[in-house]
Formats: C-alpha cells, structure tokens, sequence
C-alpha cells in the first residue's frame, strides 16, 4: 500500500492552522474577560476583582451609569450608580447590572452593591479608582 505523502501533508497543515485559530480565539476570550483577581477578596474590590460576598463571588467589571450627586456639591437628586458585574456560582456565571443599594434576586438569595468609594468630586473622574462592596444574603 502506499501513501500519498502529498495529500497528508496538507491534511497536517489545515490540522495545525485550525489548532492556530483556536488557540488565538480563546486567547482572545480570556483578555476580553480583563484581568481576574487570584483569590476572592473579602470586602471592597476594584474593577476587574473578584469579591468573595458570603456565597457566590463577583467581579465588577465596568461602570455602566455614575450620576451619583459629587461629594463637594448640594444636589437635589441623589443620583445612581450602575454597575455591570460577573456573579460566578457552584457551575455558572451570569452578568448582572446592579444598581447601588438595591438587591437583586440571585440563585436562592439577593445580590447588593452596598457601597462604592470614593464618591465622585465636581470635575474628576476616576472610576479605575472606585472600591465596590457587595452583600449577598440567603442561601446555604
């Protein structure tokens, strides 16, 4: 029997080229997902942390709305704060926007930003400086 060396070689290159796109691709989804603390923090995390909140963690991973009244200014409205987050479970990950101070229904608890600081200052914005704090209750 012989072997057409020609037609395994190509067979071997497309085999290497499709190893070469999934490689990238999912090196790609890993640095769209931003950078990934080692261990969950207990307590407040900056973006890109992972927060260990009494059950599931929770990475904030961008500010979505910050209309909160500055720290030096007498407003009217109050304001908010939109958070966008990853919540990672026992199997499962899912993206929520949590808004400061109100809970959210997750797996068989509530999920809530509970405070963000500094509060924003007339003029600066420095949302890589922010420290989120979140509480879950329910559950075990």
């Amino acid at each position: 029997m012989q072997i057409d060396q020609s037609k395994f070689k190509v067979t071997s290159r497309l085999k290497e080229g499709a190893l070469e796109v999934l490689m990238t691709i999912s090196l790609l989804g890993c640095a769209a997902a931003g950078p990934v603390a080692r261990s969950p923090i207990e307590g407040p995390v900056r973006l890109g942390e992972m927060a260990a909140v009494d059950g599931p963690k929770v990475r904030p991973d961008r500010v979505i709305e910050d209309s909160r009244c500055p720290a030096d200014v007498q407003c009217i409205q109050a304001g908010r704060l939109v958070v966008r987050a990853t919540v990672l479970g026992g199997g499962w990950s899912k993206e929520l926007d949590l808004t400061l101070g109100v809970p959210v229904p997750l797996a068989d608890g509530m999920l809530t930003l509970v405070d963000a600081t500094p509060v924003p200052v007339t003029g600066e914005t420095s949302g890589s400086a922010a420290r989120f704090t979140f509480k879950f209750q329910g559950g075990r």
